[in-house]
């Protein structure tokens, strides 16, 4: 798995004149370049760009975003989901801004121990804002040299993705190591693709080993995941004059400290009348006097390695008090508060009704 180094002046030349105008991109403020190193986590460029923009106007600081309610970050991060993303940004800059003066450190070993940062965050932070040598390895990378040097061991393999790391190491030029590494990550997104290797266009093409053996729709190696576990809930829209009820989840686990609509987790819900069934038997525990249920609709989240299914029903109640995790809320309360995805979903389409 050794690279030579004639290579590297082709992919640079290439990014000088190709690479995307991104907003992260307009200086190298180490703040700004992690705040979007963490959004790009499984999500594409097209989709962070509009909430990088709202992020960075409403927490344009690091010392604004460590100042701030936990409440307040989970609302503005709303939509993009992997909520945990969020929550350890917050609590990797509050240690920034308590330990180092709101000043993100460039030294190695101090920002990888930082609350969510792994080795693709340092490398990719540390290496554009602060030039230090050290490769920043993703998708788009391991796509990109699996296929480069004809790699058939699996890249989700941590022993591979050490190996890559260290075979990049070896021929990052000196001084260019922010280019180097976006360069890297940038033809992995616009040319050598997934599905569709745009190879004529790829400056590495002529010393590609995949291209040369027609192995670009073979490589990357990657096994296949485990297929996720499937939960049924039966969520409920309760009203109360002008409100419905909400909770709050958790402060650990799946969705930490986000609002959602009450629901019962079903065993059997291929049965109608179970679902109608477990529905009336929460009402009561939570002393509601509702009127009859009617069917909203189904709606399907996936989450990495879980998937809900929903059955969703409405109902009316007589106003009656609820103590926290819940909550009557109108419009604008929904306005402050950090919904999960499919909640948000269920909730623009009350906005209809």
């Amino acid at each position: 798995m050794s690279l030579e180094k004639a290579w590297v002046q082709d992919l640079l030349s290439w990014y000088e004149k190709e690479h995307r105008a991104l907003p992260w991109r307009q200086n190298r403020d180490p703040y700004r370049i992690w705040i979007s190193e963490v959004m790009l986590q499984q999500t594409k460029v097209e989709t962070v760009i509009p909430y990088y923009e709202r992020f960075m106007s409403k927490f344009p600081t690091l010392d604004d975003l460590a100042a701030a309610p936990e409440d307040e970050v989970l609302k503005a991060w709303e939509g993009l989901g992997y909520y945990s993303r969020a929550r350890h940004l917050h609590a990797a800059v509050k240690e920034v801004s308590a330990r180092y003066e709101g000043r993100v450190p460039d030294a190695y070993e101090a920002f990888r121990a930082l609350p969510g940062v792994g080795d693709y965050t340092a490398g990719a932070v540390l290496s554009i804002g602060y030039d230090v040598p050290v490769p920043a390895v993703d998708g788009n990378v391991l796509r990109v040299y699996a296929r480069y040097v004809g790699m058939n061991d699996n890249v989700l393999s941590p022993k591979v993705q050490k190996r890559v790391r260290e075979a990049l190491y070896l021929v990052m030029p000196e001084g260019r190591s922010s280019d180097f590494n976006q360069a890297i990550m940038e033809l992995g997104a616009l040319v050598c693709k997934p599905k569709s290797p745009r190879c004529d266009d790829c400056p590495l093409h002529f010393t590609c080993v995949a291209a040369r053996l027609q192995m670009q729709h073979e490589l990357p190696v990657r096994t296949k995941s485990v297929s996720a576990k499937v939960e049924h809930l039966a969520v409920l829209i309760l009203r109360s004059e002008d409100k419905w009820l909400v909770r709050k989840r958790p402060t650990r686990g799946l969705l930490a400290n986000l609002w959602e609509l009450p629901y019962v987790v079903m065993e059997n819900p291929q049965i109608d009348g179970n679902i109608l069934k477990a529905l009336h038997q929460f009402s009561n525990q939570l002393g509601a006097s509702t009127k009859d249920f009617v069917w909203v609709g189904e709606y399907k989240h996936v989450f990495s390695h879980l998937t809900w299914e929903l059955k969703v029903y409405s109902s009316e109640a007589e106003p009656f008090e609820v103590m926290m995790p819940y909550r009557w809320i109108d419009e604008k309360d929904r306005q402050t508060m950090a919904f999960g995805q499919v909640f948000n979903k269920i909730l623009s389409a009350i906005e209809k009704w």
